[in-house]
């Protein structure tokens, strides 16, 4: 197994504008034209993915594996919103993370996010099998 020199405190961050590519609307997750809560965790599962993954040796990522977020508040077209990851536990290549999302204004979004490194190639395999 794969040694991976993770620490706690490593921090990541994602920055996206709302438009209507990312509303509740068009993700299928509301019927209001504002930043959809898929969208904030996807962008918070980005800024973990700048946290860590480019620490990883090659052939390895993260994988998300469980997220448990509140949106807070609502963000309308136009504004941007920023996520920030921090990495708060490590066990082997088990990653846990505190996600945090604003907008311009306020917090629009929290929580706990967890992820999985994995050897790409194995988890490759492992999917095409299902092909099969």
């Amino acid at each position: 197994m794969a040694q991976f020199n993770l620490e706690k405190g490593l921090s990541g961050s994602a920055r996206a504008q709302v438009d209507n590519k990312n509303t509740a609307i068009a993700f299928g997750s509301g019927k209001v034209g504002v930043f959809a809560t898929p969208a904030m965790i996807g962008l918070m599962e980005k800024a973990a993915i700048e946290a860590v993954d480019h620490l990883l040796p090659g052939g390895h990522a993260s994988v998300g594996t469980r997220i448990d977020v509140t949106h807070i508040s609502p963000t309308p077209v136009g504004m941007n919103v920023t996520a920030d990851a921090v990495l708060v536990e490590v066990d082997g290549s088990k990653l846990k993370f505190n996600v945090q999302a604003y907008d311009g204004k306020e917090k629009i979004g929290e929580g706990i996010h967890y992820r999985f490194i994995v050897d790409l190639k194995r988890l490759n395999s492992r999917a095409e099998k299902k092909l099969k």
